[in-house]
């Protein structure tokens, strides 16, 4: 689908003449011509962008961004704001009630695309995000492995999921196991920046689950680096008295009290060789060695050496 973009400006010429030529370049748009029709809008229509003007009747543009913002179907819609207005100070009033760019007219039609298409992608990124970790999510993930799939190179999926943290959490509570994961993100990210060149790219399925998209080369050493990690900054998240055990007494669904060994991680590799073979293959193998890496206790990297 094209990306909807909602144009909010009382001036009728220049309104038509962004639509124009945002349709010109593929965009869908819909033009209205105050403050009111553009909440009403972009809160009803939910657009993809907003092109904002500062000067319109019943609410200036400064209003609708900061009403914008109150909501929170649109809190996250972003919002390049038009105005005539040149001086520094206007922009930084702009930006500070929560626009993503401002544009001073009259504008180059160019730019104008430029930056909406800037806008567009910098907000797609951003969603994509693990919001706890910061790392790339699934859709990140997919594309990623599908860059690589098609580049004909040789690459290894390396599945990272913790073990007991369901226990862990229903123990101390998900404030304490979101700093686990914090933990965890941490561990990757170093192991990662250890495996040198060239880059690994680290992602966040959600929850304890995680990916790592390397060369086949890197792939065993880079989870061994996890494994090393991860079981040295474990026992700091524990009280010192369930340390000492080695086990958390948690009550099932039944009530009734079971024992559970300290979180550990389970990794599974799966390589390809570079014959272009559907990632999703790949990933797939990767996930069924994890479960291999999930039947011995403790930390464990399971390789699928089938190909």
């Amino acid at each position: 689908m094209n990306p909807r973009i909602l144009v909010a400006d009382d001036d009728e010429d220049i309104a038509r003449f962004v639509e124009l030529h945002l349709t010109l370049e593929g965009f869908s748009v819909e033009v209205v011509h105050d403050g009111g029709q553009a909440l009403d809008r972009a809160t009803a229509g939910r657009p993809d962008l907003v092109l904002l003007d500062v000067m319109m009747p019943v609410y200036d543009g400064l209003e609708v961004i900061r009403r914008l913002r109150a909501q929170a179907s649109t809190t996250a819609l972003p919002v390049i704001m038009l105005s005539a207005r040149t001086l520094s100070s206007d922009r930084v009033i702009g930006l500070t009630a929560g626009a993503d760019d401002y544009i001073v007219k009259p504008f180059d039609t160019l730019e104008l695309v430029a930056r909406v298409r800037t806008t567009l992608r910098r907000t797609a990124e951003m969603r994509s995000l693990s919001p706890l970790t910061g790392f790339p999510g699934n859709h990140r993930i997919d594309l990623e492995l599908a860059s690589r799939a098609a580049s004909g190179a040789p690459y290894a999926i390396c599945h990272v999921d913790l073990d007991e943290f369901k226990s862990f959490n229903d123990a101390y509570g998900f404030l304490r196991g979101d700093d686990l994961l914090l933990a965890l993100a941490g561990v990757l990210h170093d192991a990662a920046a250890e495996a040198g060149e060239p880059p690994v790219f680290v992602g966040h399925v959600g929850g304890d689950d995680f990916v790592l998209v390397c060369t086949p080369g890197q792939a065993e050493p880079l989870g061994e680096r996890v494994v090393a990690g991860l079981d040295a900054v474990v026992p700091g998240h524990y009280d010192p008295a369930d340390v000492a055990r080695g086990w958390l007494e948690v009550p099932d669904r039944r009530g009734q009290l079971r024992r559970h060994p300290l979180v550990s991680v389970s990794i599974g590799v799966a390589k390809e060789p570079g014959q272009s073979r559907d990632h999703r293959v790949v990933v797939a193998a990767a996930s069924e060695m994890k479960r291999v890496a999930k039947r011995r206790r403790g930390s464990m990297v399971a390789v699928d050496r089938r190909s």
